[in-house]
């Protein structure tokens, strides 16, 4: 006798072929988020390229003074304007000869050696470049960090605040916004002496306001989620929900922003020493190497050449580091 249809028998229900607690198991270890960004910024060739250039021009910055036995500050005029010369490297043009053909340090018997020459103090060109490259990677980062600091407080406070306190502070970031961020610049470098402090904080300034921009704009989306809306019903003081609930949510948006503002924070503080109102020799700066080697660039081209190649490559890499790391981190983004 065949059972009727909404008759449920013993016979319907087949076991699966598992062992005891087999089938609790995941089928892979599941994936974290920072590690599928990760996975995807390696398969970004030029991101990758230019996290690797950031990486070696920071330890050459911090090595590369040592590995010479001059002061990036020590004079010598006997040594003036020597062309670069490095053992084994002849063939790239470190052979020590000047525009005219004439090997200089056979011509002063100078038995040394300088890979980047000298300029015309007489100061060590490689010493010189690593070092400044140092000063200008730390004033970018320190003033990028203090621009993420203001700029999330300040963003993730007006958002999530809103009203007349959001209308009253995107007031203030208006005023900011149509104030010429170089003129603000160079008048507070004017006021101050010219020196490391003077150039982050003159660039602190309004460099915020671009973080609080977006940390805004982020969190205006976020607060009405309903995640947060379960949090406020629990309990959960406004701190917490900023801190712990949505600012992690737009950390993705804050490293994009902060990988775009220390390029930007060099690039000021390279023009600023080339028009001479940042760093001071005998102080070294990208800047102010550039700056140096612009004024003998016909005869002494190496003095340009060797601070404009390293500005470059972190300018470069530091960009492309960013577009690849807005890629990692969209999550619609599918490699």
């Amino acid at each position: 006798m065949r059972p009727q249809e909404d008759e449920i028998t013993d016979d319907l229900f087949v076991h699966a072929p598992l062992e005891s607690g087999e089938s609790e198991e995941l089928a892979s270890t599941p994936v974290m988020f920072w590690r599928e960004t990760w996975r995807r910024l390696k398969k970004n060739r030029g991101a990758f390229i230019g996290l690797i250039t950031i990486l070696l021009f920071s330890m050459m910055a911090l090595i590369g003074p040592l590995l010479s036995e001059h002061s990036y500050m020590e004079q010598d005029l006997a040594r003036s304007n020597l062309p670069p010369k490095a053992t084994a490297l002849e063939w790239l043009g470190f052979d020590g000869f000047d525009v005219n053909g004439k090997d200089q340090y056979e011509a002063r018997d100078i038995t040394e050696s300088f890979w980047f020459g000298t300029d015309e103090f007489g100061r060590d060109l490689w010493t010189r470049t690593w070092k400044a490259t140092q000063i200008s990677l730390f004033i970018g980062i320190v003033a990028a960090l203090l621009d993420l600091i203001i700029g999330v407080v300040y963003g993730g406070i007006s958002a999530f605040y809103g009203g007349r306190l959001d209308n009253a502070m995107q007031r203030i970031i208006e005023v900011l916004i149509g104030i010429p961020n170089l003129i603000v610049i160079i008048l507070f470098i004017l006021i101050l002496e010219p020196g490391i402090t003077s150039i982050i904080l003159a660039m602190v300034i309004t460099g915020w306001v671009g973080m609080a921009r977006v940390v805004r704009g982020q969190i205006l989306q976020l607060k009405g989620q309903e995640y947060i809306l379960a949090a406020r019903t629990l309990g959960t003081t406004n701190a917490k929900i900023i801190w712990k609930h949505l600012v992690p949510n737009v950390m993705g948006s804050i490293i994009i922003t902060l990988m775009f503002t220390i390029p930007t924070a060099i690039f000021f503080e390279a023009f600023l020493s080339f028009i001479g109102l940042g760093l001071q020799p005998p102080i070294a700066s990208l800047g102010v190497l550039i700056e140096d080697g612009y004024k003998s660039m016909r005869f002494f081209s190496y003095k340009l050449l060797f601070p404009a190649i390293v500005i470059s490559g972190i300018m470069i890499s530091f960009n492309l580091l960013g577009d690849g790391l807005r890629d990692a981190l969209d999550p619609r983004m599918k490699k």
